[in-house]
C-alpha cells in the first residue's frame, strides 16, 4: 500500500511538472532533478526495499535527472531553438519566432 502511495505521488508530480518543457535552463535542470529523484525513489524502493533503497534511488535519480536535463538544454550559447512542421510533413529546427509564442507552430 505504501508503494502505491509513492507511485501515485510521483505520477502527480510528473504530471504537474510536465508542462515545463520550454523553460529557462536553471528551471529545466531543477525539473529534471525532481523527476529523476521521484523515479529513482520508486525504483529504489521496488528493487532495494525499505528506506535505504528509496533514499539511494532518489539521490542517484536526482543527480542523473539533473545531468540529462542540463546536457539536453536547447539554450546553449544562442537563441532558443524550436521544432516546426513544414507543410510537406517534415520536421525542422529553427529559431523560435512568434508562431511558437502564439501557439501556431
Amino acid at each position: 500500500m505504501k508503494l502505491l502511495r509513492i507511485f501515485i505521488a510521483a505520477a502527480v508530480v510528473t504530471t504537474v511538472l510536465s508542462g515545463c518543457a520550454n523553460t529557462p535552463p536553471e528551471q529545466r535542470t531543477a525539473t529534471g532533478a525532481v523527476l529523476g529523484g521521484a523515479t529513482g525513489a520508486l525504483l529504489g524502493n521496488a528493487v532495494g526495499g525499505g528506506v535505504g533503497g528509496t533514499l539511494l534511488g532518489a539521490g542517484a535519480g536526482a543527480l542523473l535527472g539533473a545531468a540529462v536535463a542540463d546536457s539536453t538544454n536547447p539554450y546553449r550559447n544562442g537563441p532558443p531553438m524550436c521544432r516546426y512542421r513544414a507543410p510537406d510533413g517534415s520536421v525542422y529546427i529553427a529559431e523560435c519566432d512568434e508562431r511558437y509564442y502564439r501557439g501556431r507552430y
